[in-house]
């Protein structure tokens, strides 16, 4: 992928950039694999606002990702990659042997033409899916299971891939794109490589009509609004937040403060978190 520079011949082209989209060498979908789902654009089933900043934007089919390879000791060919506007990463487009057809996130490096197999023993190559325990140390891997059978859920995003980097008894070692050590279990199974479209954590979105077409609606600082609205507004012309520490609307920390839960059934296989705090 590459990024394309807009000339600064209005305001808004001066700082935009989008995606080429070298890579991408089919435009419609296959019907088949898309679907219509219901947007709530932050409101819940009263129509109350409960996630802020959210609503609009263009319409969207959804393509229907084979999270879990389910077609275990069949190869695929890889028929084409393709835009998907509910992901920053690319998808392609994958023709089974017995003719059924399926999506998948589009690793870094794999072409139009090349097969993939998802097998306990298919071979270390770019876009094979295989169990954590058959993946040498040190391979880079996207799409990891967190549960066996469940489907990939880690390192999903454009340009993100977990390593492995070591393995003792029942659980593999991964280190993960945020930096954060787990032990996820060896019978997860994970996609060779790293996922493609690198480069979109580099685009500048350049305008506020850009953020409105992807559903952001836009947010106001809350030292403008009124005390009743929120913990840092009210004050006599341009006042300080009045607090030890910005807070959230709720009131709650809003810088540094950890939000996960301290009891999470899951907090004994985090070796290292993905951050540290003073």
């Amino acid at each position: 992928m590459g990024i394309r520079l807009y000339k600064p011949y209005t305001a808004s082209t001066r700082n935009r950039s989008v995606s080429d989209f070298s890579e991408i060498t089919k435009t419609k979908p296959e019907k088949s694999l898309t679907s219509w789902v219901f947007r709530s654009n932050g409101r819940n089933n009263r129509g109350i606002i409960t996630s802020r900043h959210r609503g609009g934007g263009h319409k969207r089919l959804y393509r229907q990702i084979d999270f879990k390879r389910q077609k275990i000791g069949m190869t695929g060919k890889i028929i084409s990659i393709e835009y998907d506007p509910n992901r920053n990463a690319r998808i392609a487009l994958i023709s089974h042997q017995d003719g059924s057809k399926a999506y998948i996130l589009h690793p870094r490096g794999l072409k139009v033409g090349e097969t993939i197999l998802t097998a306990p023993d298919a071979p270390i190559l770019i876009g094979n899916c295989l169990p954590l325990k058959a993946i040498p140390l040190g391979t880079e891997v996207h799409n990891v299971e967190l549960r066996p059978g469940a489907g990939g859920q880690l390192a999903r995003a454009a340009g993100s891939g977990a390593q492995i980097v070591a393995k003792e008894g029942e659980y593999v070692t991964l280190r993960l794109p945020s930096g954060e050590v787990r032990l996820i279990s060896q019978n997860c199974w994970a996609t060779i490589g790293q996922v493609g479209n690198v480069e979109a954590s580099n685009l500048r979105i350049g305008k506020a009509g850009r953020m409105r077409w992807l559903g952001r609606r836009p947010k106001v600082r809350g030292v403008v609004m009124n005390p009743c609205d929120h913990p840092h507004g009210g004050g006599e012309g341009r006042s300080p937040i009045g607090r030890a520490r910005p807070v959230s609307l709720w009131g709650r920390p809003a810088l540094g403060q950890r939000t996960r839960q301290n009891k999470k059934y899951s907090n004994k296989f985090i070796i290292k978190r993905r951050k540290s705090f003073k």
